[in-house]
């Protein structure tokens, strides 16, 4: 069994060993941001060229192999690791992937599962194969999705103390009444319960302190309840309903899981699918949405389906040229709130560039779940991280701490405490309330905190403080 070694002599160990079985889109992915944060990765994939690749790289230790089978794994050092990370194309094999590893060491294990047959199962699955965490990125992108259509005016909504906060990011229309306003007189415009969180302007990303000047056609970031944000949004004059009708087209599993979602919500769905066979099987599996058989990319179709008259269209196929394509097209033709399904990564700058909108990277969506839970068990054997998103392109961190234990940064009023700068404590759940901070408030013992920066790596909560 070929095994590719690594070019230098072994790094001390500062992280933790982790296996990635499953070197597409996803494992390139996690690879590159765990070798940067610092852990020993190996890798697994039947494609030899694929894992010489991979393993020149990025300098890590590659075997082409069967990722669930007894003598790969031990090939690749299952043994002494920490975590094994299964994302093949098939579901079946990354369960069984995580299932023999689970049985000969006593690492922790995360599979990625995708197949809507398995969604109401999830739970189940991961108790009964005692994994750490089962990820589906389709379901993911589509709840992402959902949450910008049920707030259109907003580019991207991430949700944190189980969902009962967001972090919204929208892009402030010129001439609006907070155009040239800094931020200490928000509260003199609207009385919502929000804090500003980031600001990207000429792409610089500021964490603004409260003399900030906020200008028009700034891309602002703020943190708030739901019902917050629906008021702040209202009172500075953006129009915040849910959009009553969505076309999507392509007609995937991400597809089927956002109009599951949107039909519950209330909102009409038209799906336009090329392949006859799958049209039949989502008019069974959505007997409340439009299927449409036709080519997606055909604009008179389009037309023809009301592309001009939707409030919003959703572009999910397989394809990142298509989407793209698509979404630039109805930006031309329609008014309807549009967001973009996109793969790869490769060309990130050049997409940002197009001023598509709300962009979807189910890959990202996939990692950074990922990432959260490494530094977590990285710190401290236990979850203290909860949630974990990149924001502008990984040009600043929103990370959700869970407050187990007293600590430096416990019952003393933030004003007092040494913090970092470019850092904000964004909000504090505590007993599933939500409170955005002033400089009296404390962080307690069982609270949930969300802190937004521009550094990187941050693994507990007393990151926060100024290093000594």
């Amino acid at each position: 069994m070929p095994v590719l070694k690594r070019n230098s002599k072994p790094k001390p160990k500062q992280g933790l060993d982790i296996i990635i079985v499953g070197c597409g889109k996803v494992g390139k992915a996690l690879v590159e941001q765990l070798v940067n944060e610092g852990h020993d990765v190996t890798i697994i994939d039947q494609k030899a060229q694929r894992v010489a690749e991979l393993a020149s790289s990025f300098d890590i230790m590659g075997v082409t192999g069967n990722g669930a089978s007894f003598s790969t794994l031990m090939e690749a050092g299952i043994e002494r690791a920490d975590l094994i990370i299964a994302v093949t194309q098939s579901d079946e094999l990354n369960l069984l992937c995580c299932t023999v590893a689970k049985r000969v060491a006593k690492c922790s294990a995360i599979a990625r599962v995708r197949n809507p047959d398995y969604g109401n199962e999830i739970g189940y699955l991961r108790d009964k194969l005692e994994l750490a965490m089962i990820l589906n990125p389709e379901l993911e992108a589509a709840r992402e999705a959902a949450r910008i259509l049920f707030m259109p005016s907003a580019l991207e909504v991430n949700a944190f103390a189980n969902g009962q906060a967001e972090l919204i990011k929208f892009k402030l229309p010129a001439d609006n009444i907070l155009d040239g306003k800094p931020i200490m007189k928000l509260s003199n415009v609207s009385s919502a319960s929000v804090l500003i969180c980031a600001i990207e302007r000429g792409g610089e990303v500021v964490i603004p302190a409260g003399d900030f000047v906020i200008n028009g056609g700034d891309i602002v970031t703020f943190a708030a309840s739901r019902r917050a944000a629906v008021k702040f949004f209202a009172d500075i004059g953006i129009k915040t309903h849910s959009a009553k009708s969505t076309m999507i087209i392509g007609g995937g599993k991400a597809a089927y899981y956002l109009a599951q979602k949107l039909i519950e919500g209330g909102t009409s769905v038209k799906i336009i699918e090329l392949d006859r066979q799958r049209c039949e099987e989502l008019s069974v599996l959505l007997p409340k949405a439009v299927i449409i058989n036709g080519d997606g990319t055909d604009v008179d179709l389009l037309k023809e389906e009301g592309i001009e008259y939707v409030e919003s269209i959703v572009a999910l196929t397989g394809i990142d040229e298509e989407n793209i394509l698509l979404t630039l097209h109805a930006r031309q033709v329609s008014d309807a709130k549009v967001i973009t399904k996109i793969n790869r990564i490769n060309f990130k700058d050049v997409i940002s560039g197009l001023d598509l909108g709300s962009v979807i990277y189910p890959r990202y969506i996939t990692s950074e779940a990922i990432i959260g839970y490494v530094r977590a068990k990285n710190e401290s054997g236990d979850s203290n991280i909860e949630t974990l998103y990149h924001l502008f392109d990984h040009r600043a961190e929103a990370i959700e701490f869970k407050i187990y234990e007293e600590s430096e940064v416990t019952d003393t009023p933030l004003m007092e405490l040494d913090l970092r700068k470019h850092l904000l404590v964004a909000f504090i759940n505590r007993n599933g309330k939500i409170i955005i901070p002033t400089g009296q408030d404390c962080i307690k013992r069982g609270d949930t905190v969300m802190i937004v920066t521009t550094h990187t790596g941050f693994n507990d909560i007393t990151d926060i403080l100024k290093k000594q």
